[in-house]
Order: structure tokens, then sequence, then C-alpha cells
């Protein structure tokens, strides 16, 4: 394992899914739109953001996962199973960057 390259990897995700959350968070702050007087409109945008909500939420929970790997990274802890001890395999790794758990362990 490379740890640059997995260092950049995690950075670039981390930055994409700040970007991400910081387009939802101005969105249900309406600071990039107008709230509609009309109160049908209202309404829908209402239930539009709700969905938002739901968005944002799994992007604040993204980005601490890849904050924590990060922090594990630098420990020299990162790709070890918080559950076992042993390694979590390249495959699992490379697929999910942020896994914290082997295979055997998730399940």
């Amino acid at each position: 394992m490379d740890r640059a390259v997995v260092r950049q990897k995690l950075m670039k995700d981390l930055d994409s899914m700040l970007a991400r959350y910081g387009k939802i968070d101005a969105h249900l702050h309406n600071t990039d739109r107008e709230v509609p007087q009309d109160w049908s409109d209202r309404a829908q945008m209402m239930e539009n953001d709700e969905v938002l909500e739901a968005l944002g939420e799994h992007g604040r929970a993204e980005v601490a996962a890849l904050r924590g790997a990060l922090l594990r990274l630098d420990a020299g802890t990162y790709g070890v199973c918080t559950g076992c001890g042993d390694d979590i395999t390249a495959g699992r790794m490379n697929a999910l960057p942020s896994a914290t758990l082997c295979i055997d362990c998730a399940s």
C-alpha cells in the first residue's frame, strides 16, 4: 500500500464530499434560492428539503468516515480491522476506502 496514493485518494474523496455537502447545506438554508410565496410551491419545496436533509446526513457521515480514515492512515492503523485486528483486504479497501472492519467482522 502506497500511503501517498491512499492519502491523495482520501483527500480527493473528502474534498468532493465537502463540496457536495456545502451545496446541500446552502440550498437548505436558502442561500442559493428564493423561497416561494405560493403555499403549494412552498409545500413542494419542503418535501424536497426532506430528501436533501437525508442526503446531508449521509454526507456528514461520509465526511466523518473519510476524516477517520485519514487519522488511521497517520496513526499507521489504516487497513487494520478494528474488530479483530487482522488486515482488511486490498479489494475491500479499494471498494470502501474508509472501511474499519474486515469482511468477516462486517458480516
